[in-house]
C-alpha cells in the first residue's frame, strides 16, 4: 500500500493501478474519510487528488455543489460530499478527488484522502439494505476498519440533468418490436440499486420481460452456472447478459471471462455497461470477449445494440 500526497494520482500515468490484469477479480480503492468514517473510490474513477483550492460559488446550483475551481484552466464542479451523503465532516477538509465518471469530471470535497488498497472484489460485500436513499454500493472490510465504497454514480445522476436525460430516454417502442423482445430472457448484474431498478424497469418497458436482476456478479455467475442444468438449450435459458464491471464479490470482467471459459455459456452475448467505459477499459473488455461496451448512462443505446446483438439486424 502507498500514501498518497496530494497530485500523487493521475488518469494520465500509464502505471495507474487500474492497469491490473484482466479478469483477476482484483482492483484498487482510493480511501479517503469523512469525520470518523472511512470510504473508498475505485481508482479507475480517479483522475488524479489535490489539495483544497479556492472555490467560486455559482448562483442556483445544486445543494451538493460548493461552486467551481479551476484546475489546468478548466473549471469543474465540486460537490461537497459530506453533504450529499448526509455525513458529519471536518470544519477544514483538506483534499479533493477529482474523478471522470460517465465522461463526465467532476471534484469531491472530503476531509483527508489517505492510502490505496488493492483488493479482492471477493473481499468486498454488497451494502445491507438499510432503506431507499442508502448511497453505499460495497462494504470492505479490514483488519482494523469498515471501508464503505459510495455509490458516485447516484450522486452524479442527482446533480446533473443531461445524464437523468440519459438515464430515462429510450426510443418509442411499437407492437412488433415489443413482441420480438417478450420471449428473450436477460440477466443484469449491477451492484447500484437505483441505476439496476432502472435498468430493469426500462427493460420491461421496452418489452423485455423476462429480466433476472442481481446486485453482484458473483450471484449472477452462479445463476447462470444453474442454467445449464436446466432443460433445453442455453440460449433458451438466457439470451443475453448484461453487466456493469465495479460490483461485490466479482467484477464485470471476471464475470465475462468466466462465461468465455465455459463451453456452454461460451457464445451467450455478454454486454459491459459501465461508467468505467474508456479507452483502456475496453482494450480489456475487448481481450476478454465482449460483445458490446456501452458507457453509462446510455440506457437508450444499450437497448438497441441489444436488439441488433439479438435479432442480427
Amino acid at each position: 500500500m502507498q500514501k498518497i500526497e496530494a497530485t500523487a494520482l493521475d488518469s494520465s500515468d500509464n502505471n495507474k493501478g487500474i492497469l491490473l490484469e484482466s479478469g483477476t477479480n482484483e482492483f484498487e480503492i482510493v480511501e479517503f474519510d469523512i469525520g470518523e468514517v472511512h470510504y473508498g473510490i475505485n481508482v479507475a474513477k480517479v483522475r488524479e487528488v489535490i489539495t483544497k483550492v479556492p472555490v467560486t460559488a455559482m448562483p442556483s446550483a445544486h445543494p451538493y455543489v460548493d461552486g467551481l475551481f479551476t484546475l489546468r484552466g478548466k473549471a469543474i464542479p465540486l460537490v461537497n460530499l459530506s453533504r450529499a451523503i448526509k455525513a458529519k465532516g471536518s470544519d477544514d477538509p483538506k483534499n479533493i478527488i477529482v474523478t471522470e465518471i460517465n465522461n463526465y469530471t467532476i471534484g469531491f470535497l472530503v476531509d483527508n484522502v489517505s492510502r490505496i488498497h488493492r483488493i479482492s472484489w471477493e473481499n468486498m460485500e454488497p451494502a445491507p439494505e438499510v432503506g431507499n436513499e442508502a448511497m453505499v454500493v460495497g462494504v470492505i472490510k479490514m483488519p482494523d476498519k469498515i471501508v464503505l465504497l459510495l455509490d458516485f454514480e447516484r450522486i452524479i445522476a442527482e446533480i446533473n440533468t443531461e445524464i437523468n436525460q440519459k438515464l430515462s430516454t429510450v426510443d418509442k417502442v411499437t407492437a412488433p418490436i415489443e413482441a420480438r423482445r417478450r420471449t428473450k430472457h436477460i440477466v443484469v448484474a449491477e451492484d447500484s440499486r437505483m441505476l439496476r431498478d432502472l435498468l430493469v424497469e426500462t427493460l420491461h418497458n421496452s418489452g423485455y420481460e423476462f429480466v433476472r436482476d442481481f446486485n453482484n456478479g458473483k450471484s449472477a455467475y452462479d445463476y447462470l452456472i444453474s442454467l445449464k442444468d436446466a432443460n433445453g438449450p442455453i440460449e433458451e435459458q438466457v439470451t443475453a447478459i448484461i453487466s456493469d464491471i465495479e460490483m461485490p464479490q466479482m467484477d464485470g470482467h471476471r464475470l465475462l471471462k468466466l462465461v468465455r471459459e465455459d463451453k456452454v455459456l461460451a457464445n451467450v452475448p455478454l454486454i459491459l455497461f459501465s461508467s468505467l467505459i474508456n479507452e483502456e477499459m475496453r482494450q480489456k473488455g475487448d481481450r476478454l470477449g465482449a460483445t458490446a461496451q456501452i458507457s453509462k448512462p446510455e440506457i437508450g443505446q444499450l437497448i438497441n445494440i441489444m436488439d441488433r446483438i439479438i435479432f442480427k439486424d
